[in-house]
């Protein structure tokens, strides 16, 4: 009874194709779930319709305007590739009216699909392709999307220094991939130069949806060019200096190109590459203009050096003598400037070339000594220096003045830490700008040169300039933006204690263990061929080696017209091309192309007949790659390759086509097809005939197929045609003057045509009257001449000429000659 059934639910649909029943919506009984779905393309897809009516006879799906079978189930879940961009489907149920009547309806739901594709790629350039623009103009980017679907779904997200700073979107409706371009216009400011823009591209079906990934453009690195301008904003600076000391004037100006700078004033005339302008010795004031140039502009600033005259003062109070500093002294340290390291002992040597000493000694906080009479040298001695503030100061008296000197010490103490750490936790992103940072723990005196190293390589040097003379924290940091080959790199940083000449020869340093980057970049395809060959149904794309790089590791997909393949499967002849390997990691992805050849053994498809022209060959050629060798034979007997067939080669060959894969063989028969000709090589002629005189012209030609035979001339009572077999005659009966002119005799097949011309004259009277006046003068001087002019002469006057145009040699062609065939007069 089952067969009957289904016999009869079809029986059933037809019966409801032409039925105009419709389903109200309130009692639709039909259930989707989910009600709409969002597949990506070549993706399969399930959904369950399901009924709330029991009464229903049977269920099915048209998808694709095709029905499938009715199911009496009430639950019904087809699964589908979604390879179309226009999809439908529609979910269909049976329901019967009454019980147990033959009453039913029909009511469907349709599924609401949406099919998207991924971009395929995303790129970002420049509109008018330059790099480089001037602040205040605009500049237009352009970011274009590559095959994504569907584009009214798609938002584009522009960043500056990773910051968004536009969100584009689309209106168009179609539903296939396409292309699209968002456009962003900025007008650059100098605070732009050395920004880095890139676009976005992402499909966008809501918190409900399926999320997609975000398919990024390379980052691209906006120059702007500007004109100078002071990094002091002031138009004039003020420098005070002491007389006979040396100044280093700032003029520093940013700009883009780098500016020039100008130096005048005083004796100075001078073009630097930096800011700063070094004077020795000042002893006068003077005021220098500086002017910071490059191509988009210049300005200038004034800076006025003021020197300060040194004033000596002396106070003589009434109740001490006189305390006079270094300048008007006799005394001398040894040494005057001492570098000591932090818990070192330490001594100075205080002397004079004083003789009227009254008292000397030192005074300090530690290792200070008493006052001492009639001695010239007093020392100033510490076992271990480990006062941070300690100023000792060496005094001698003399009648009426005292004079003092205080050594110029310079405590220092090594880092107890030095340590490199990045401002960010993780890995490192190639191309991305990041911030390593040196921590200096604990040094004295804080102004040091710090060295950043990459292996070995010195990559970055800082010069930290602090006032502290007692240990302080602090630190260097430095940008870096990493490349690929900087993954598993060592950075570390080394300090270097700026202690001046009288520091210990080898420089105090201190280094921090190495801080091993980890970065992360985009994939790269490497090692892979541009070309390849296989052998069908023998090799796949698993066979081709392709190498990548990238961290994290990237994998591999193959693609072929855009469409993503089983890299297992055996490819066919029909399947070569070029294919596509994309390299996927969290950053992006590296394409590269292969094309790639499938070969195979050689075989043919030819036909087995054919008709070629008289020095060609006949389009039969074998198919297979590597291409075939081809070699012709002819009744057994190998003939040279390639043909160039004569009229003469019409038959039987066979063809064998060899490659590497295989051999194969076919027969065939060639038909040499040939352009008429004529058999005489003098085609063109010039008859005389005579008043009254009978002519005939033969014309005859050969080829493949035979020539069509026509006469071309000016018609006349006393001209006939008639053909006999392959030859067309025309014959003149009693010439006149009318049959002077030319007669065109042209043969004609369907490889082409030839023609021939016969000009006819008529022969006047007045040249026959001097022909017959020599005739008898010949007479005259020989008998034996003259015997023979007369046979000539009545030979000659005979009134029937014919003419003949078929060979003499019927055997070999129809070409035309021409020979006389009466005995009739002929020049």
């Amino acid at each position: 009874m089952m067969p009957l059934r289904i016999l009869g639910l079809f029986l059933l649909m037809i019966l409801l194709c032409d039925a105009d029943s419709t389903c109200p919506a309130e009692s639709n009984p039909l259930i989707l779930d989910p009600p709409e779905i969002i597949v990506e393309y070549n993706k399969s897809v399930t959904v369950n319709c399901t009924s709330s009516d029991v009464n229903d006879y049977g269920m099915y799906w048209k998808f694709r305007n095709k029905n499938s079978e009715v199911e009496e189930d009430f639950d019904f879940i087809p699964t589908e590739i979604i390879s179309d961009w226009n999809v439908k489907a529609q979910c269909k149920i049976i329901i019967m009216m009454q019980h147990n009547t033959s009453d039913y309806n029909e009511c469907s739901k349709d599924l609401e699909i949406t099919v998207y594709k991924n971009p395929d790629d995303v790129f970002l350039f420049p509109i008018n392709h330059v790099r480089a623009t001037v602040e205040g103009t605009q500049y237009d980017l352009q970011c274009d999307v590559i095959n994504v679907a569907p584009v009214q779904n798609l938002t584009v997200r522009w960043y500056k220094d990773n910051e968004i700073i536009e969100i584009h979107s689309f209106t168009n409706t179609t539903k296939t991939p396409e292309s699209e371009s968002s456009l962003l216009a900025i007008v650059t400011k100098r605070g732009d130069n050395g920004a880095r823009f890139r676009c976005e591209a992402q499909l966008d079906f809501g918190p409900h949806g399926p999320q997609c990934p975000a398919i990024s453009s390379a980052e691209l690195t906006v120059n702007v060019h500007y004109a100078p301008e002071f990094m002091n904003k002031t138009g004039t600076d003020d420098v005070y200096v002491r007389e006979g000391d040396n100044v280093t004037l700032n003029c520093e100006a940013e700009g883009n190109p780098p500016p020039v700078f100008h130096w005048t004033g005083g004796e100075v005339n001078t073009r630097e590459g930096t800011g700063n302008l070094f004077i020795n010795r000042v002893d006068t004031d003077t005021t220098y203009d500086c002017a910071a140039i490059n191509d988009l502009g210049n300005i200038t600033k004034q800076i006025h050096v003021h020197v300060e005259k040194t004033i000596i003062a002396m106070t003589i109070p009434e109740a001490s003598p006189p305390i006079v500093q270094m300048a008007d002294c006799e005394l001398t340290l040894t040494p005057a400037e001492i570098v000591v390291r932090f818990g070192d002992p330490v001594s100075v040597n205080c002397s004079t070339s004083a003789t009227d000493i009254q008292v000397m000694g030192w005074e300090a906080t530690l290792g200070g000594t008493h006052r001492e009479e009639n001695v010239t040298h007093v020392t100033w001695s510490v076992d271990k220096l480990e006062d941070w503030a300690v100023t000792p100061m060496c005094y001698v008296t003399v009648p009426y003045k005292q004079c003092t000197l205080v050594p110029n010490i310079t405590l220092y103490k090594t880092p107890d830490i030095v340590s490199v750490s990045a401002s960010k936790d993780g890995p490192m992103a190639e191309g991305t700008e990041h911030q390593l940072k040196c921590d200096i723990i604990n040094v004295a005196p804080a102004n040091v040169k710090v060295k950043w190293y990459r292996g070995n390589e010195t990559v970055f040097t800082q010069t930290i300039n602090e006032s502290s003379v007692t240990p302080a924290n602090v630190s260097s940091t430095w940008s870096v933006t990493p490349e690929k080959d900087h993954n598993g790199a060592h950075f570390r940083c080394e300090v270097e204690l700026d202690l001046g000449p009288n520091g210990p020869e080898a420089i105090p340093t201190a280094t921090s263990a190495p801080y091993i980057a980890v970065v992360h970049y985009k994939p790269l395809i490497q090692g892979c061929p541009k070309h390849y060959a296989g052998l069908e149904n023998q090799f796949s794309i698993d066979d081709v080696f392709c190498q990548s790089d990238g961290n994290p590791p990237p994998t591999l997909h193959w693609y072929n017209q855009g469409t993503l393949i089983n890299t297992s499967e055996p490819l066919k002849r029909t399947n070569s091309g070029e294919y596509t390997v994309e390299a996927v990691n969290s950053l992006g992805t590296s394409k590269a192309s292969v094309d790639i050849t499938i070969e195979y053994s050689p075989s043919f498809t030819c036909n087995d007949h054919y008709d070629v022209e008289e020095n060609g060959a006949p389009d039969c050629k074998p198919e297979g790659i590597p291409a075939p060798n081809i070699t012709w034979f002819k009744d057994g007997i190998k003939i040279v390759s390639p043909l160039h067939l004569t009229r003469h080669d019409s038959g039987k060959y066979l063809l064998t086509a060899t490659n590497k894969h295989g051999r194969a063989n076919h027969t065939l028969y060639i038909n040499v097809l040939c352009a008429p000709v004529f058999k005489d090589s003098d085609y063109n002629m010039t008859v005389i005939i005579a008043m009254g005189e009978n002519v005939t012209f033969a014309c005859s030609a050969e080829g493949n197929p035979s020539p069509e035979i026509a006469w071309t001339y000016k018609p006349a009572v006393n001209v006939l045609e008639d053909t006999w077999g392959r030859q067309k005659n025309i014959s003149i009966t009693k010439a006149t003057s009318t049959n002077i002119g030319v007669y065109s005799c042209t043969a004609t097949n369907k490889v082409g045509s030839v023609r021939r011309f016969i000009t006819t004259t008529m022969k006047d009277k007045t040249s026959k009257v001097a022909s017959h006046l020599w005739i008898v003068i010949l007479l005259l001087i020989c008998g034996f001449i003259l015997i023979i002019i007369l046979m000539i002469y009545f030979t000659s006057k005979r009134n029937v000429r014919r003419y003949n145009f078929i060979p003499d040699r019927s055997n070999e062609g129809f070409n035309i000659p021409m020979s006389t065939k009466s005995a009739g007069y002929h020049d």
